[in-house]
């Protein structure tokens, strides 16, 4: 952009416009979506075709602002049954065409009025296509939305430099520790749904996803959901069979409290089961390093390889960070001279070959980059959860062999 301010921007219908700002100076013009005002945070892409109610109240969205790459969004409406948590926690969000009228017999209210009845600022009508390729190109980076009032300083259009140093005061993802702003602030249960073998797990919340707790329960597990602030003393107190940990927004290598209470329940010889951050706690815990990927996985169609069966895996994404951990190989892992033994990448992401799966071989530990729990979005990993069981209930030192996806058409079946 040539202009010095906002105004080619803002269209014949300035009082219905909105602009979003990238970090680099790109910007998109619009109209206003949801709330107005100022928003901002990482701009990052989402490629699912469904589950935007899901998508807006996860956790780990938390300080980012979310495109979606489905040109429709909104068609079913908004009801109170499929949220992820008690909050939409996105810092914006982005689409192209908003539905003019919900269409669902589950639906409540529209989306738009849930975006402005949370206060979540929003952007409509802008090209999200051009967008995506944008962030593919330079990276994720941070952005802003600005409605109605910001768009003005002392009644006139604001200028682009302006904006961009607004943007350019927003808090980096990276380095950012997230998870005490986004959990439980008190413990609470689940108590088993299904049938199955009555474990007691004890789960770490770093922005945990309520349809987990659920999959859990589900197979007969009475889950004590603790805040992400829970030492080793409040998880042995409940005597628990295994212990998981969320997913969560962040940079793992940030979370240094919840990797020194994993190397504690390792070495306490708890049956452990990660998932998302879960997975990314697990490798630094393990002594391996984590990066920042240029623009992530968010999606519901990443294919994953089950490198020991050679199964390929439809499975649901969100995260920006990695571990890093050498594929194809057994290794020791690295931490005091190998105390935790030996350890091998369980899962591959085949679009871009990034580790999406952990798991120890002389330790009962095991974790995946993905959600298996997969709300919305396919269920083809919904076996994990089985070998977690099998996990606590066999006494294995390893994962290895418990569950595999072989189950997984029975495990689809349960879910449906």
């Amino acid at each position: 952009m040539t202009a010095d301010t906002i105004s080619p921007l803002l269209g014949e219908h300035p009082e219905d416009a909105a602009v979003l700002v990238l970090e680099d100076g790109r910007a998109f013009s619009g109209r206003a979506f949801g709330a107005t005002g100022t928003t901002t945070g990482e701009v990052v892409f989402n490629t699912g075709m469904t589950g935007y109610q899901e998508t807006l109240t996860d956790p780990s969205y938390h300080r980012q602002i979310v495109v979606m790459t489905a040109p429709h969004i909104g068609n079913t409406g908004v009801n109170d049954e499929d949220p992820e948590s008690h909050k939409i926690w996105v810092s914006g969000f982005v689409v192209r065409d908003p539905a003019r009228r919900a269409s669902n017999w589950r639906s409540e209210r529209s989306l738009d009025e849930e975006l402005r009845a949370q206060g979540v600022v929003g952007i409509s009508d802008i090209d999200t296509r051009a967008l995506t390729r944008h962030l593919r190109e330079r990276g994720v980076m941070r952005g802003g939305v600005f409605s109605g009032p910001a768009l003005l300083e002392h009644g006139y259009p604001r200028r682009i430099e302006s904006l961009v140093q607004e943007v350019a005061g927003a808090p980096a993802m990276a380095g950012a520790d997230l998870t005490g702003e986004v959990s439980t602030p008190q413990a609470y249960v689940v108590e088993p749904s299904g049938p199955g073998a009555p474990h007691t797990v004890v789960a770490i919340d770093l922005g945990i996803k309520s349809m987990t707790p659920q999959r859990l329960a589900e197979r007969g597990m009475r889950v004590h959901v603790l805040p992400a602030d829970a030492t080793i003393t409040d998880i042995q107190a409940l005597a628990p069979d295994g212990v998981f940990f969320s997913n969560g927004p962040g940079d793992p290598s940030a979370a240094t409290h919840a990797v020194a209470l994993l190397r504690e329940v390792l070495d306490a010889g708890l049956p452990y089961f990660g998932i998302c951050f879960g997975n990314q706690i697990l490798g630094r815990a393990l002594g391996f390093g984590t990066y920042k990927l240029e623009y992530g996985h968010r999606g519901i169609n990443q294919p994953v390889l089950d490198v020991r069966t050679g199964k390929v895996e439809i499975t649901s994404h969100n995260h920006g960070f990695a571990v890093d951990a050498p594929i194809g190989q057994e290794a020791t892992a690295p931490h005091d001279g190998g105390r935790y033994g030996r350890v091998v990448v369980s899962h591959v992401g085949l679009n871009d070959d990034v580790v999406e799966g952990l798991e120890c071989l002389d330790v009962p530990a095991f974790s995946v980059q993905y959600h298996p729990e997969a709300a919305a979005g396919p269920h083809d990993a919904a076996y994990l959860f089985d070998r977690f069981a099998d996990l606590m209930s066999s006494g294995a030192r390893s994962a290895s062999g418990l569950s595999a996806s072989d189950a997984t058409d029975a495990a689809s079946t349960k879910e449906n």
